[in-house]
């Protein structure tokens, strides 16, 4: 542009100092967030997740299954989970068997969930060191089936086992629990995905937590505890019923008394596992002699009595690596010294939100003299509540193994729905982590998450990932944004083909998505990202208008994105998308060109 000839302008109405504070004030450099790692991986049609640890094509054939599958020979038990496909008496048999003997003809290590699927010319048959190896034996070859575009299922072979004892949720976020009707949408996903522990721990159930841990559920409650417990079973997953009572338990045989009596109760309603929390807390809750002595007591006057009843589980108040005290003093010293060793002791890893590394591993296991177990604080935003975080799941180890650590169960939103993809991710690196791919599994959920419309999902997805503070996600680096006065004209093109995308997907999802649940429980945020997308296509013409030299024009447009900017703000902030990248490209736009020198 020749700048030799200038007019000092100012588009009438706009006020000086208005688009200095932008928003979130977005306009500082942008952090150093490192890439996402992996790539996406074309799995030859074995469309499954977790992905397998084993799979060959001995056969290299496929086996036509138009005429449905002959459940003869399964245990009614199982019959529900062929709900998904066609089946049919006179159709392809599906043999299963399950028994350590049985699972060492295959080479399967003696793990509950091991089993061999193979779909061969004839017949399908699922082997198994026990009954979850037969659910999740069955559940791959559902979602081999349901993947194909045809009536070919691919004739292969399949060992698989999981990695971790625990594979999970824990519900431990601070907020609105979730709802009954979410909690027994989230065991199924969980279920379909070989997840198997749900840890039951919402901060702001009452009857869970300080004031009313003592009391026991109201009748209704109660009926909704026992649907959960039941469901969970169905789905093969261990419900963890979690109690709160350090903020002001009393170290008596009352209080004592009160967690015996409440754990019977919640036995009475079909629980078989159960938590005490010691995180959050001070004061005389904190005492970790008091709490291994409690913890000890429990396990042998409850959890070792009761019939089947599985190990019991702690978060202790040192449960991360920053605050915790390193010493033979120290909490986890102590634990190491005086904790039952079948008890399992939850850890968030080097900070209360981040990576789970080796070295944070071996600092809290070598304390507790036990692997621990991770509760992972992704994708949780109870402390950046007006985001969404649907991006990829990595910063977990992959070298991390069943002897690193005792599983992994993930925090997630109090937006059930939306935490999907993350409990997707987490499911698959649970399952399998040597082989954990975070953007193949991140794009191979798009379609499971929102089958009719996977692209405008994966279009929000992208663009929703980071929060404001604390644990920073990678967002939105499939774009490139500029500065109005540096940029290529390809630049320019495809940012405006991606805020094209942003304003129409949220249309698309509600249309076709095909996942009403979801749409629903985001609504707030598609309608400010579709906004988001408009006032990104208002800054890009307005560009152009600064370019063309009509000061008329370019003012007017300059008080409308101005003014909706403004009028829209309170919307952004409040349900949040696009702020490490596209909003801050709007911000820039409005703060270069006022006052604006434009050239007639």
């Amino acid at each position: 542009m020749n700048k030799t000839a200038i007019i000092l302008f100012f588009a009438a109405g706009v006020v000086a100092a208005g688009s200095e504070d932008a928003y979130a004030a977005k306009k500082k450099s942008l952090p150093d967030l490192r890439p996402v790692p992996g790539h996406v991986i074309d799995h030859e049609g074995i469309n499954v997740n977790p992905v397998p640890v084993n799979v060959s094509r001995p056969y290299n054939g496929y086996l036509n299954m138009s005429g449905g599958f002959d459940l003869s020979q399964v245990p009614p038990e199982f019959a529900d989970c062929f709900k998904s496909i066609k089946t049919t008496p006179g159709g392809i048999p599906v043999e299963v068997s399950c028994g350590k003997e049985i699972a060492g003809r295959f080479g399967l290590p003696e793990k509950n969930g091991a089993y061999h699927l193979s779909i061969g010319p004839e017949k399908v048959a699922i082997d198994a060191y026990d009954k979850d190896g037969l659910f999740y034996g069955i559940n791959t070859l559902s979602q081999i089936a349901k993947g194909v575009s045809d009536d070919n299922l691919p004739m292969v072979e399949i060992n698989d086992y999981p990695a971790l004892k625990y594979r999970g949720v824990v519900e431990g976020f601070y907020g609105n629990p979730w709802s009954h009707e979410t909690r027994l949408s989230i065991l199924d996903f969980m279920g379909r995905y070989k997840m198997n522990s749900y840890v039951y721990g919402p901060k702001d159930d009452p009857y869970h937590r300080t004031p009313d841990w003592r009391k026991p559920y109201p009748p209704e409650e109660g009926r909704k505890i026992k649907e959960l417990a039941e469901r969970a079973r169905k789905n093969h997953i261990d419900f963890v019923w979690a109690i709160h009572p350090g903020g002001d338990i009393r170290w008596d045989k009352s209080d004592y008394d009160s967690l015996i009596n409440k754990f019977s109760s919640m036995y009475d309603l079909g629980v078989r596992q159960f938590a005490i929390f010691f995180d959050d807390i001070k004061g005389e809750g904190t005492d970790s002699h008091k709490q291994t002595a409690l913890l000890n007591s429990i396990a042998n006057d409850f959890v070792k009595k009761k019939d089947g009843v599985g190990n019991l589980i702690v978060c202790p108040t040192d449960y991360n690596q920053g605050w915790a005290n390193p010493s033979d003093s120290g909490q986890l010293a102590v634990y190491g010294r005086e904790l039952d060793p079948a008890v399992d002791v939850f850890w968030t890893g080097k900070v209360v939100c981040g990576d789970i590394e080796p070295a944070s591993m071996e600092f809290v296991n070598s304390r507790i003299n036990r692997p621990a177990l991770v509760w992972w604080n992704f994708p949780v935003t109870d402390y950046c509540r007006h985001n969404l975080l649907m991006g990829p799941v990595y910063g977990l180890d992959t070298t991390l193994d069943g002897t690193a650590m005792a599983g992994i169960e993930t925090n997630p939103m109090e937006n059930g729905e939306a935490s999907k993809g993350a409990i997707y991710g987490v499911a698959d690196y649970a399952w399998n982590t040597t082989a954990y791919n975070p953007v193949d599994n991140w794009t191979r959920s798009f379609s499971e998450i929102m089958p009719g419309a996977p692209d405008a999902y994966a279009t929000f997805a992208i663009h929703s990932c980071d929060p404001p503070k604390n644990y920073r996600r990678n967002e939105s680096w499939n774009v490139e944004t500029f500065r109005y006065d540096d940029y290529s004209e390809e630049q320019f093109a495809k940012l405006k083909k991606e805020f094209e995308k942003v304003r129409d997907c949220s249309d698309i999802m509600f249309t076709d998505g095909g996942n009403v649940a979801l749409v629903t429980e985001i609504a707030p945020w598609l309608v400010e990202f579709s906004n988001l997308g408009e006032r990104g296509l208002m800054a890009l013409d307005l560009i152009k208008l600064y370019e063309d030299g009509d000061y008329e024009k370019f003012s007017d447009a300059y008080n409308r994105l101005y003014l909706l900017n403004e009028v829209q703000k309170p919307g952004f902030l409040d349900h949040r998308s696009g702020t490490l990248k596209l909003q801050p490209f709007i911000d820039n736009v409005l703060l270069d060109l006022k006052p604006v020198n434009i050239t007639r």
